[in-house]
């Protein structure tokens, strides 16, 4: 396995174990780094610079691509959303599940072995 699969697998399993301790802010932010490992490779695939390290500048960045789909431009968007001052997200969405989504949307074919 290469290390961008073994580290993106790493974030999904954080962040369930996250979650599953109830501490929802850490699994939003696990989520949010497995969409920057994947959005490496994808933008790497395509030639496209990568000007930052950080998964939230990815996201914006491919959010204003013009061969985003609609979809996975909502999903970024919410990948990018900042919480309440009580610590919860303006909108009700399971952003672990949008993270493996965006996922096993951009990344090459024959990546069945990202975790459930």
């Amino acid at each position: 396995m290469s290390d961008w699969k073994t580290a993106l697998q790493r974030e999904f399993e954080m962040a369930e174990a996250a979650r599953a301790r109830g501490n929802e802010g850490q699994a939003r932010v696990c989520a949010r780094r497995a969409a920057g490992i994947a959005l490496r490779v994808y933008f790497q695939q395509r030639a496209i610079a990568i000007r930052t390290s950080s998964a939230y500048d990815l996201l914006q960045e491919f959010m204003e691509l013009e061969e985003t789909p609609p979809d996975l431009r909502e999903i970024a968007a919410h990948l990018t959303l900042r919480v309440t001052e009580e610590f919860k997200l303006p909108l009700a969405v399971d952003l672990v599940q949008e993270a493996r989504t965006l996922c096993e949307r951009i990344l090459p074919p024959g990546l069945d072995d990202l975790p459930d």
